[in-house]
């Protein structure tokens, strides 16, 4: 499932083709994705303007001029094609993609001056929604939900408070949205391996200084995912879809096995189950 990074990527290879540009046209090719649309969802599109695109944890959210905010939700095989001057463009294409299927294009959009976008989903775990911006932060999506680990609100003294007292593995705790906003299973696992943590270990019985270590290698890893994923878009005028990057680069994940990319470290990957998600991480050096 795309995860911050991605979602990250997609946004910032959508804003060019969105922010400004006022939408003409809705085709909704069903009724439903994940969950239903909601009322009236393509006359409620048709006629605004998007004022700003954003993300909040794995949502996307496009701000329009009706003081409503049209969210999105990737799903598991969500992704967006825009078409404009420059030709087709799909920003964002992910570790495990593949081509989309125009049978599964489910949205088509037509914004001003011609351009085109459509957004495909095989799997149909995606979802879109439509919230007024003053119920934004109260809506149950958004309600509770914790810090971006990429903002001023994340740190080793929020993680600490957050996890005090807590008996669940830290791995668990970081996946958990109360806790961290956004934050998934690849690059919980790469963060922690960084900084030399088990994905065993309680959260609450995490030293200052190693939760230190975990809040900085959070930030990081996340970082250079997106720059990763990024990397794609630079060329976003004459870009067709090539994958990310980041996957070359992992550490542990989906690297049952292999030897440990720690220096000196001369242990080797293990696969265990936690919450019915696959974590990887090395014995010996992360304890």
């Amino acid at each position: 499932m795309p995860e911050l990074p991605e979602v990250e990527t997609v946004r910032r290879g959508l804003a060019p083709a969105l922010e400004g540009r006022r939408i003409e046209a809705v085709r909704l090719n069903r009724a439903d994705l994940r969950f239903p649309f909601p009322e009236r969802f393509a006359e409620r599109l048709a006629g605004a303007r998007v004022e700003t695109l954003s993300r909040r944890a794995k949502y996307l959210l496009a701000r329009l001029n009706t003081g409503e905010v049209w969210i999105t939700h990737l799903g598991m095989t969500g992704r967006f094609t825009v078409t404009a001057s420059g030709g087709e463009r799909r920003p964002g294409e992910f570790y495990f993609a593949t081509p989309p299927d125009p049978a599964h294009t489910h949205v088509s959009i037509t914004l001003e001056a011609g351009g085109q976008l459509e957004f495909n989903d095989p799997r149909r775990f995606g979802y879109m929604d439509m919230i007024a911006e003053t119920a934004l932060e109260a809506h149950p999506y958004f309600a509770g939900m914790g810090p971006e680990p990429l903002g001023n609100g994340f740190s080793a003294e929020i993680l600490a408070e957050k996890v005090k007292g807590k008996k669940t593995p830290i791995k668990a705790a970081l996946l958990d949205q109360r806790i961290v906003a956004g934050l998934g299973n690849i690059y919980v696992c790469e963060a922690l391996h960084r900084a030399g943590v088990s994905p065993k270990r309680l959260a609450g019985r995490i030293s200052a200084a190693r939760l230190e270590a975990l809040a900085v290698a959070v930030r990081a890893v996340l970082e250079e995912a997106i720059e990763a994923g990024g990397s794609t878009l630079r060329d976003y005028a004459g870009a067709d879809g090539a994958l990310g990057y980041f996957q070359h680069r992992f550490s542990v994940y989906d690297r049952e096995g292999a030897a440990c990319a720690r220096p000196g470290c001369a242990g080797v990957v293990r696969r265990i189950v936690q919450s019915g998600r696959s974590s990887f991480y090395c014995p010996v050096c992360q304890r």
